[in-house]
């Protein structure tokens, strides 16, 4: 098992507003909205420097998307902020019909996803937002997994034509991925080569799988470990290579089971090599207040899950 390690925890969302901040300088097409949380999702230095490239459209999330479907007509790339809940089930029809619809350029940019919101309880955590995205054409969808790749994926998705929602959160977790990556929209990272089981993870979930592939090493269990940054589109090919020699596979995701990464890898299998299949995933349940540590252990979302998770699938190869 290769060892990962890292020097310190940061927030996802903190990523942002470094790789925001970043394309302010380098590209002049960028411009940044808010609906009033730009200290939340990190966009204060954005909006220090280029404040003629920043509005603050306030407490109006459907206006603000359909301010950002307009300005791409101009030519701009809008990067709109706000938190994961209001960023997608509260402007689903502005999405549709003004972004999907009409493949506008528009980088959607969601902060506080899923059960570690928190505190917040169960109408802030939304756990079906990667399933709303991506059932819409032309959407791309990404969930980087720490600090260092939601920068790189900030600052990747300015050159990708076309709508895109950025997912990430607030609480701060292991930094463990390079500063220089290169951030390839679609393309899978090969964590850990291995040959008993496959886990798949995405966002939150994939140093957890991390975790989970040590305590499978000791017991004498060879995990290959994917890091599934980039849900649509899907990498296929790294999937099915890595199913061919395993047989088996485990998804992990801090979203509903239903709509997730695990329902687009399972359909992926069903379509080409049908093969076993667990889910580490909220089983169609909304969340509550507690803190994250707290929720990813009740809801089930731990190191502790992925690993009786791939005991199980090894079972059934």
């Amino acid at each position: 098992m290769k060892k990962y390690t890292y020097t310190e925890k940061k927030d996802t969302r903190s990523g942002f507003g470094a790789g925001l901040s970043e394309l302010g300088k380098s590209n002049p097409d960028v411009v940044a909205l808010c609906a009033d949380l730009t200290g939340s999702l990190k966009m204060d230095a954005f909006q220090k420097d280029h404040p003629e490239r920043f509005f603050q459209v306030g407490i109006a999330e459907a206006n603000m998307i359909g301010i950002a479907a307009g300005l791409t007509i101009g030519g701009k790339i809008p990067f709109t902020g706000t938190f994961a809940n209001f960023s997608t089930g509260r402007v689903y029809d502005q999405i549709r019909q003004s972004v999907a619809y009409s493949g506008k350029n528009v980088k959607i940019c969601a902060s506080h996803a899923g059960l570690t919101l928190g505190e917040d309880g169960a109408t802030h955590q939304i756990l079906e937002d990667i399933g709303l995205m991506k059932m819409l054409p032309h959407m791309c969808v990404i969930n980087p997994c720490d600090y260092n790749q939601t920068k790189a994926a900030t600052i990747a998705i300015a050159d990708h034509h076309g709508p895109v929602y950025l997912r990430f959160g607030r609480p701060t977790v292991p930094n463990f991925t390079p500063a220089d990556q290169k951030f390839e929209i679609g393309k899978a990272i090969m964590l850990n080569e291995g040959s008993d089981v496959t886990i798949i993870a995405t966002g939150h979930l994939v140093w957890k799988a991390i975790e989970a592939g040590e305590q499978l090493a000791a017991k004498g269990i060879s995990a290959e470990i994917i890091n599934i940054h980039t849900i649509k589109p899907l990498d296929d090919a790294a999937i099915l290579k890595s199913l061919a020699k395993t047989k088996c596979v485990v998804t992990a995701e801090e979203h509903q089971m239903n709509g997730g990464l695990g329902d687009s890898v399972a359909q992926l299998l069903a379509r080409n090599t049908p093969a076993p299949q667990e889910f580490v995933a909220v089983n169609d349940s909304f969340g509550e207040s507690g803190t994250p540590d707290q929720l990813m252990t009740k809801y089930g979302l731990d190191t502790v899950n992925i690993v009786e998770a791939a005991e199980k699938v090894m079972k059934r190869k």
